[in-house]
């Protein structure tokens, strides 16, 4: 396996393994899910909902003829399993390829969302003919305004904050808001790399 399938095949493993950490700790869900994994259903255990850990099992969703929901972890469509469901599946109109996420600019995700078709995958041009849709309220990422409001709410002085996230100019802005919010600390946006030392 390749570095990149290696990474990827990580990916999975560590999603499934996180989904499972949910699933054993309900108590840590705010009160109103908590309260709908209690009295309802638990979207961890439907029995039509299969977790793939292994390469090989990941494979054999290329062979599927019924109509199925593949959930994947992304990182932008740039590596891992993803990669393969794309091949196998974009080129197919009755597809649907969902982004839940942030795609940076240069990613093969930012490229199907922009609607550049064809699309390059493992070097090879791929027809987009899938619809192809985005819903940005899954990010594991905060926001600016949540980012805002965390260094709002840190006391005392910091010394030092560096924005390592996102594209250029939006790194680039946020750092003046920080200045303006934290005139004493040092506001950094490292260039590409650069160490720095903490």
């Amino acid at each position: 396996m390749t570095e990149a399938a290696d990474a990827g095949e990580a990916a999975a493993t560590v999603s499934v393994n996180a989904t499972e950490i949910f699933r054993l700790h309900p108590e840590c869900f705010n009160e109103t899910i908590y309260k709908f994994l209690r009295e309802r259903e638990n979207p961890f255990g439907m029995e039509n909902l299969t977790y793939i850990r292994e390469v090989a099992h990941s494979m054999k969703l290329n062979e599927l003829k019924d109509p199925a929901i593949i959930i994947s972890a992304s990182g932008m469509a740039e590596a891992g399993r993803v990669r393969h469901h794309l091949k196998n599946n974009i080129g197919d109109s009755k597809n649907l390829v969902l982004f839940v996420g942030y795609c940076a600019e240069h990613t093969l995700g930012h490229q199907i969302l922009s609607g550049q078709n064809p699309v390059n995958i493992f070097g090879e041009p791929q027809a987009v003919r899938a619809q192809i849709a985005s819903i940005d309220s899954f990010s594991g990422h905060a926001d600016k305004n949540e980012l805002r409001r965390y260094v709002q709410a840190i006391t005392g002085d910091i010394k030092r904050i560096s924005v390592i996230h996102g594209e250029e100019s939006q790194a680039l802005a946020f750092a003046e808001t920080l200045r303006g919010m934290k005139p004493k600390a040092k506001v950094l946006v490292p260039e590409y790399k650069q160490i720095l030392d903490i």
